[in-house]
Order: C-alpha cells, then structure tokens, then sequence
C-alpha cells in the first residue's frame, strides 16, 4: 500500500511539473521571443536637463597665521616692565616690554669716557709725530749742508718711525674703543623688546619682575590679517588639486558663513608614511574672524561648467565595460540604452558630455531593463528633483 501511494505522488509531482513548465514555455511566446511580447516594467523616469555643475572635494584642516615669531630678549636681566596682553594689537616697531638697563647705561659711559682717553692719547700721538717729521726734515737739511752727521740723521729717522708707529697704535685704539661704545650702546638698545612686524599678541610667557635670560620668549605675535588653511590631500585627490583653485572654508564659530579662498600651494611629494600631501590655501582675514588653531573644512571647486547637459546620477549604470543610461523617447514607451560619455560626477547630478539625449531617462528600475524593453512610465514628479540648483549640483563627490 505504502508503495502504491509513493508512487501516486511522484506522478502527481511529475504532472504539475510539466504543466508548469509548458505555461512558461507558452508565456515566453516560444518560436522567435519578440521584445514586444515582453512585460512592461514599470520604471521611474527623470528629464535632462541644462544647467551648471561643479566638482567639489571636501577635506578636514586647521587655521594658521600667516606669520607668527617669538619676541625675546638678546641680553639677560630683569623685566621692568610690559605693555602688551594677550589680544591686544601691535604695531611694527612698538615697545612691547623693556629690561632694567642701568648695568647697561653704566656700560656706555664707561665706554664713552674710554673712547675719550683714546682720542687724547690719538691727538698727543699726533702733536709728537709731526715734531718728530719736522726734527727728521730739518737733520735732512743740515745734513746735506755737511752741519749733521749721518748718525745724527738716521737717529732722527729713527724717532720719526717711532712717533709714526705710536700714531697708528693710537688710531687703532681709538676704533677699537669707538667700536666698543657701539656695541654698548646696542646692548642698552636691546633691553627694549619692540614688535619685528605687525599682528596680535597670541600668548604672553611673563610677567613683570622676572628674570630673563637670552632668549627667553616673552610674547608671542601672529599676524591674522592674511590665514592659511593646512589639510592632506590622498593620492586619489591629488591629481584634481592645482594652484589657483578656488575654494571655499567654514569654520564652527560661524555655521553660517563661507570664507572665500584660493589654493597657495600644494606639496611636490607625498609623504611615504601616510601617503598624502600637503594643501595650503589662503584666506583674507581681514575682518579677523578666523583665528589660529581653528578646525576648518575646506571645499575646493575642482571642476565648472556653466551650462552642460545633466542627468540624476541615479540613471547612470555601469553595463560590463561601458557606462550606459536607458532613454525613454518622446512619445515611446520603450527603454533604449545608450552608452554616454560622463564628466563631472556629484551625488545628484552627472554630466553626459556625449551624445545628446532625446527623451528621459530612467532613475528607477533599470537592473530590470534591456535595450528595447517595453516600460510603465511612473515619473517622479518633484520640481526639486528635476533642478540642479547650486545644492544639489554642488556636493562632494567623495
């Protein structure tokens, strides 16, 4: 009995297995299989559109000053006094801390008064060589008359060498102590510390009473009328980034203002350790609202058309080797696939450099499409998604 029934049910099994398979082979339309006879797929649709574009890649940075520099002390001593906070603008050349100078005033004085005794002791040098020159000439005289000897002469040669000798030690002393008094006088300049160049005082190190040394910081001072934005750019990125790009910056302090910038400068390697280079780019700051150490995040426009041929990125696909897009044609409702040359890429938008597309193109639905599938148009109907305003056509397409 159980034999009979096992055998029931794989005939029963056997028999739903052909009639299933002769309704597919009646709905495939057998002979020829024409695309016609097909079912429509139904497709979301969107139109091309003209319009600008651009391509814009995004990175992570910080805020530099233009120039920054350390203002310290050349020589040691006490610091009397100190005129700057920090935030408070300074000027090139303005005093900004002072050192107690009366060791130094002393120094110059002492100084001074050698270069005095120099000078006498060069003027009593003088007097003597020039009555020694007149002693010499006048034996010379005698001599020729036959009223000196030689000896005599050459003793007054002698004491004119000796005078002239002493006049060229005078003067060489005389430089040396005027040279002495200069650098005197420069040590007492330096106990005035006095700003290199223009800016703000970013970080002050002392207060008044301390004991500097040379070198020790007192202030620092950046100049933020002009910032530089520092990022790494990857490999990938590297070939799309050029000098003179432009480019904007957006800083959390101010969510919603942009900071207009261009590209300064792009390093010539890439660092073997993390294989990125670095950007630098230049912001006017002259309202001073971007300040140093600030996180930054920086657009950089890579790529512009004014007005190019633009469809949804979404209708773009990739068919084997070639990159295709299915067009519905006015007054069709047939899929053609056309292959497409592409250029700038965002996440809303492409653009189709070549050919030029004569219908609208599928957005949904495409993975279910060949070339002359019969489709059921279900258009998206969204002024927004048919407009490549700067929103949308202007995302990063990283």
């Amino acid at each position: 009995m159980k034999k009979w029934l096992t055998i029931a049910i794989i005939g029963l099994v056997a028999v739903l297995l052909v009639f299933r398979l002769t309704l597919l082979l009646v709905k495939g339309g057998g002979g020829g299989g024409s695309g016609s006879q097909r079912p429509a797929v139904a497709v979301e649709t969107a139109p091309v559109l003209f319009g600008p574009i651009k391509e814009i890649r995004r990175f992570t940075g910080t805020i530099f000053p233009y120039n920054q520099y350390i203002v310290a002390p050349k020589v040691s001593g006490r610091l009397t006094e100190i005129t700057k906070r920090i935030g408070d603008p300074v000027e090139e050349g303005e005093l900004i801390a002072r050192i107690g100078d009366a060791e130094y005033q002393q120094a110059v004085r002492e100084a001074e008064a050698n270069m005095k005794i120099a000078e006498a002791s060069l003027s009593e040098a003088r007097s003597q060589l020039d009555l020694a020159r007149q002693g010499w000439e006048r034996a010379e005289s005698l001599e020729k008359k036959g009223m000196v000897t030689s000896a005599e002469l050459d003793a007054a040669l002698s004491e004119y060498d000796a005078r002239k000798a002493r006049f060229q030690l005078a003067q060489a002393q005389v430089e040396q102590r005027r040279a002495a008094l200069e650098s005197s006088r420069i040590r007492l300049g330096y106990t005035r510390l006095t700003a290199s160049g223009p800016g703000f005082i970013g970080e002050r190190f002392v207060d008044e009473g301390a004991l500097l040394v040379p070198n020790a910081a007192v202030v620092l001072v950046v100049g933020i009328d002009l910032v530089i934005v520092r990022t790494m750019i990857t490999e990938r990125d590297y070939g799309h980034i050029e000098r003179g790009q432009a480019g904007d910056v957006l800083v959390d302090a101010f969510p919603k203002k942009r900071f207009s910038g261009t590209v300064a400068r792009v390093a010539p390697m890439m660092r073997e350790s993390s294989r990125m280079a670095e950007l630098e780019m230049e912001i006017d700051n002259g309202s001073h609202m971007l300040k140093p150490g600030m996180f930054a995040r920086i657009e950089v426009v890579t790529s512009e058309r004014d007005s190019t041929q633009i469809v949804p990125s979404s209708a773009v696909v990739e068919r084997g080797e070639d990159t295709v897009t299915f067009v519905v044609p006015y007054g069709e409702d047939v899929a053609r696939c056309v292959k497409v040359t592409i250029g700038i890429v965002t996440p809303d938008f492409t653009e189709i450099i070549e050919p030029v597309i004569n219908g609208r193109v599928v957005t949904l639905g495409q993975h279910l499409l060949e070339d002359g599938s019969p489709v059921t148009l279900q258009e998206k109907e969204s002024g927004a998604a048919d407009t490549p305003d700067a929103e949308k056509g202007e995302k990063d397409i990283r």
